[in-house]
C-alpha cells in the first residue's frame, strides 16, 4: 500500500496488517452497528397517570342524576363539558380511543432496548468493515468523492497539525476538496424533527484513523462530515454508518504499525 507524504507525494509503499485480509460480511457489520444503536437508546414512556387526571363517572340507571339512561349514548366513560339544570353535556374520556382519553399500550420507561453480539462476531465485523474501506465499489456506493490515487495511508505527520485551516490545506493536496465540499452542503430534514432540534440533516464524510491522542482531533473537529478517532476505540458504527461499509478512511503510517503489532480486534 503506498504512503504518501503532506505533499501528496508517494514516500514509500507497505504491507497491509492481517486485519484487510478478512472478507466481506454485511449482515455481521449491520448486526453489530445495530447492538451499538441500541445500547446508545435511552429509556422512555408516558407519563404513568397519563389520560386517566380527571374524573369520568357516569351513571347508567335509569332517572338517575348525571345519568345516560334515555340520551342515546353508548356506555363509554365520560366526563362533563357543561351543565344545564340536569341535563350535562359529556365527552369521552379515559378510555382509549377516546378524546383526552389514555392510550391502549403507551411506550413503557421500563422497556429493555440493549443488546448483546458475541466477542468474536464482534471483532469480525470490525475486521470486515476494516478491509471495506479500501474497496472501491463500495466507497462509491457511498457517494463518496474519492482521490484518483486512493486507496494510500499517510505519514505520521497529519497527527501533528494544530489548525483547522493546516488539515484542510493537506486534505485539500492529498485531493479530498470534492469530499469536504460535499458535506458542506446541509440538507433540511422534512417533517417535525425540524422543530426538535435537528432541522439540518448532514453527511458522513471522511474517517481519519490515528494512533493516539493528538492535535488532530481537535483541529479537524470542525470540518463538516470529518471523523478522527483513535485505532483502539474505533467499532462498526464509524467505519460503516447507517450499517453501509466502505466509509472514505484515511490511515496513518503509525496506526497501521499499532493495528499490526497489537493485533486488535484478532
Amino acid at each position: 500500500m503506498k504512503v504518501m507524504n503532506l505533499e501528496g507525494k508517494k514516500v514509500r509503499e507497505i504491507n497491509l496488517p492481517v486485519q484487510f485480509n478478512e472478507g466481506y460480511h454485511p449482515n455481521l457489520i449491520k448486526r453489530n452497528v445495530w447492538t451499538i444503536q441500541s445500547n446508545k437508546r435511552q429509556p422512555y414512556g408516558a407519563k404513568e397517570r397519563a389520560g386517566l387526571r380527571y374524573s369520568s363517572t357516569l351513571s347508567k340507571r335509569r332517572k338517575d342524576y348525571k345519568g345516560s339512561y334515555g340520551k342515546g349514548l353508548s356506555r363509554t366513560p365520560r366526563k362533563v363539558l357543561w351543565r344545564r339544570g340536569t341535563q350535562f353535556g359529556y365527552v369521552g374520556a379515559t378510555a382509549p380511543g377516546t378524546t383526552g382519553g389514555r392510550k391502549a399500550h403507551p411506550p413503557k420507561s421500563e422497556k429493555i432496548f440493549k443488546k448483546k453480539i458475541n466477542k468474536k462476531e464482534k471483532r469480525k465485523a470490525i475486521r470486515s468493515a476494516i478491509s471495506a474501506t479500501f474497496n472501491i465499489e463500495l466507497i462509491k456506493k457511498r457517494n463518496h468523492k474519492m482521490p484518483v490515487e486512493f486507496p494510500f495511508i499517510v505519514e505520521n505527520q497529519m497527527e501533528d497539525l494544530g489548525t483547522t485551516k493546516d488539515v484542510k490545506k493537506v486534505l485539500g493536496i492529498l485531493g479530498f476538496n470534492d469530499e469536504i465540499k460535499r458535506c458542506g452542503e446541509k440538507k433540511v430534514r422534512a417533517g417535525k424533527g425540524k422543530t426538535k432540534g435537528r432541522k439540518y440533516k448532514k453527511k458522513k464524510g471522511l474517517l481519519i484513523v490515528v494512533s493516539k491522542k493528538c492535535n488532530l482531533m481537535k483541529s479537524a473537529v470542525n470540518i463538516p462530515g470529518v471523523d478522527v478517532v483513535d485505532i483502539k476505540n474505533i467499532n462498526s458504527e464509524l467505519l460503516a454508518p447507517g450499517t453501509h461499509a466502505g466509509r472514505l478512511t484515511l490511515y496513518t503510517e503509525a496506526s497501521m504499525e499499532k493495528l499490526e503489532k497489537e493485533n486488535l480486534f484478532i
